[in-house]
């Protein structure tokens, strides 16, 4: 039992080392696996903390919904609306959307009801919906507050309570 005791202390530490004892071995193991815990215990804190949510709750009714849309689409092509996203810089870092309609004749639309929002493409909680004013005939803007980086804007424009027109754009604000 001596030579494997001065093999061991050899081994580890040369001859002036500390001896290496069933203690010695626990306290690594158990210290080892402490480590672990607390790692992987702030991954799934940081994991639990930053999920924004599920998108699609139904598959089936996203694709009755995507049929829909289809339908949708093939109507406002024939409307042959222009519709204008602008993104002029506001006062201060607050940023501005500004959305330009017009007819198939260039003619600015009236009448026109809005809604959008802006949608972070990586957190759903930061979404937010817009508060449009209508600035002239066709023209309405949004203060985004201080929404910066890269957004969807999703927006509707309905005309005697029916949805006419819907876009969804990518826009960066600064």
């Amino acid at each position: 039992m001596a030579d494997i005791r001065a093999t061991i202390t050899t081994c580890c530490g040369g001859a002036g080392g500390r001896e290496v004892t069933g203690r010695t071995v626990f306290v690594c193991l158990v210290a080892f696996f402490a480590i672990v815990a607390v790692a992987n215990g702030m991954m799934m804190t940081a994991a639990i903390t930053t999920f924004g949510g599920v998108e699609t709750v139904s598959s089936y009714q996203a694709g009755l919904a995507f049929a829909r849309e289809t339908s949708a689409v093939h109507e406002q092509d024939r409307l042959g609306w222009q519709v204008a996203v602008r993104t002029p810089t506001g006062a201060g870092r607050t940023s501005v959307i500004e959305i330009v309609a017009r007819d198939r004749a260039s003619e600015p639309l009236a009448a026109l009801e809005i809604s959008g929002r802006l949608s972070h493409p990586m957190d759903k909680r930061a979404d937010r919906v817009l508060a449009w004013r209508e600035v002239a005939s066709g023209v309405f803007r949004a203060d985004t507050g201080q929404a910066v980086g890269q957004w969807d804007l999703a927006i509707q424009l309905s005309q005697d309570g029916s949805a006419k027109f819907r876009s969804r754009n990518r826009l960066t604000l600064r």
